[in-house]
C-alpha cells in the first residue's frame, strides 16, 4: 500500500499541490516569526553575545544587561584573584538620549557602552575590528550600527548631541542593533563624560576571561558574594545572555504574544492543509471504494492516506526551507534583525511535520465516503 500512496502522489501531483503549498506557507510563517523573535530579543543581549568574555560580574539580581547598577571597583580585584581568570576589564553602561534635528518630536533613547580601546579588549571583540576600536580613543568618538544612522540623523564623519554633549561618529558597523533604543560604542572616558548628573558614578559590570571557557561555571561558583568586595553576582556569559533574553520575552509579556501567534499559525495551517487534503481524498473516493470492494481494508486505505500526508509534509518542509532561507537572507541584507539556530530550526521542522500528520489524520475521515455502494450511483 505504501507503493500505491507514492505512485498516486506522483501521478496526481496537481491534486496534492494546494496541500503542499499550504504546509509550505505555514512553515514559512513559523520560521520567519521565530527568526524575528530570535533577532529582536537576541539584541537585548548583544553586549554579551558580541563579546569574548566568559564571566560577567554585576549587581545582584540584575535581570537584563540594560538594568545594570554600579558595583564596587573591588569586584575587579575579586575576579583577578581567581586562579582561572586570565583577563578582567570594566564595562560602563550609560542610558542617555539624543535628538535628530531632521525629525520633530522627542529624543531618541541611546545606550552608551563604555569599553576599553586596547586591541586585546574583550567587549564587542567579535564584531569590532582592532582598527575601529583604536579610533574610539579620540575624544568624543562613537560607533553605532549602520541601520541606526538614519534614526540619529548622522553619517560617519558627522556629529550629534548625546545628553547635550557633542560626539563624533567615526564608523557605522552591523551587529549592534538594540532593543528599544540605539547602541553606541565609546571609550570609557567618553562614556563617563556623557553620564547625566542623576546617574551614579562607577562601573556597571566587570567582565573576565578564563583559561578554559568550558570551566567558566566552576569559576563562577567560586565567586560567592563577600562583604569585603561589596554586593555583586557573577554569571557565565551564556547564562547572562539567556537571562536577558528571557526577561524581555516573558518578563515583559512579549513572549506570551509570540507563543499565541505561533499557536494561531499552527491552527490555521492545520485547518487549511486538512481541508485541501480532504478535498483530494474526496475526489478519489470512487477509487478508494473500488479498492475496498476488492477486499482492501479501511485500515490499509487509511495507511495510504497517512503516507500521502507524509509526502505532503516532506515536500512542504523543503518548500518552507527554501523560501525561508531566501526571505531571511533578503531581510538580513536590509539590516532587519533576524537570527536562526539549529534547535529552533528543528522545532519548526517538527511543527511543520506535525501539521502534516494532523492533516492526514483529519483527512482519513474522507475515507468514510469510500463505501462500495457509491460505485452503483
Amino acid at each position: 500500500m505504501i507503493a500505491l500512496a507514492r505512485k498516486t502522489f506522483v501521478h496526481e501531483w496537481r491534486r496534492f499541490m494546494p496541500a503542499v503549498l499550504a504546509i509550505g506557507f505555514s512553515g514559512v510563517l513559523l520560521v520567519v516569526q521565530a527568526a524575528l523573535v530570535l533577532g529582536i530579543f537576541g539584541s537585548a543581549a548583544v553586549s554579551v553575545t558580541a563579546s569574548s568574555a566568559d564571566l560577567w560580574a554585576g549587581y545582584p539580581g540584575t535581570q537584563s544587561v540594560n538594568f545594570g547598577r554600579p558595583v564596587s571597583s573591588d569586584v575587579e580585584m575579586r575576579l583577578r584573584i581567581d586562579p582561572d581568570v586570565t583577563a578582567v576589564e570594566p564595562y560602563l553602561w550609560v542610558e542617555a538620549n539624543s535628538h535628530n534635528p531632521q525629525q520633530a518630536g522627542g529624543g531618541i533613547s541611546v545606550f552608551v557602552s563604555g569599553i576599553r580601546t586596547q586591541a586585546d579588549a574583550l567587549m564587542f571583540a567579535r564584531i569590532l575590528p582592532a582598527g575601529l576600536r583604536a579610533r574610539l580613543r579620540e575624544p568624543g568618538a562613537v560607533i553605532v550600527d549602520r541601520a541606526d544612522t538614519e534614526q540619529l540623523g548622522i553619517e560617519p564623519g558627522g556629529s550629534a548631541l548625546i545628553n547635550g554633549q557633542r560626539v563624533q561618529l567615526v564608523a557605522a558597523i552591523p551587529g549592534l542593533r538594540a532593543l528599544g533604543g540605539v547602541n553606541v560604542l565609546a571609550s570609557i572616558d567618553t562614556a563617563q563624560s556623557l553620564m547625566g548628573n542623576e546617574q551614579t558614578p562607577g562601573m556597571t559590570y566587570f567582565v573576565a576571561q578564563v583559561r578554559d571557557p568550558d570551566r567558566a561555571a566552576e569559576a563562577r561558583d567560586r565567586m560567592v558574594a563577600d562583604r569585603a568586595f561589596g554586593p555583586f553576582e557573577v554569571w557565565t556569559a551564556r547564562q547572562f545572555a539567556t537571562r536577558s533574553q528571557l526577561y524581555w520575552m516573558f518578563g515583559t509579556g512579549a513572549g506570551i504574544a509570540v507563543l499565541f501567534m505561533a499557536a494561531i499559525v499552527c491552527l490555521v495551517g492545520a485547518a487549511v492543509t486538512s481541508q485541501s487534503f480532504m478535498s483530494v481524498v474526496a475526489a478519489s473516493s470512487r477509487e478508494y471504494a473500488m479498492l475496498n470492494a476488492l477486499g482492501v481494508s479501511m485500515k490499509s486505505l487509511s495507511r495510504v492516506v497517512f503516507e500521502q500526508s507524509c509526502w505532503i509534509g516532506g515536500i512542504g518542509l523543503m518548500v518552507a526551507a527554501v523560501a525561508s532561507t531566501f526571505l531571511l537572507t533578503a531581510a538580513a541584507s536590509q539590516d532587519v534583525p533576524v537570527a536562526m539556530n539549529t534547535p529552533v530550526a528543528l522545532v519548526c521542522a517538527l511543527l511543520i511535520g506535525g501539521l502534516a500528520m494532523v492533516s492526514g489524520l483529519i483527512a482519513v475521515r474522507g475515507l468514510l465516503r469510500a463505501d462500495p455502494a457509491v460505485l452503483l450511483r
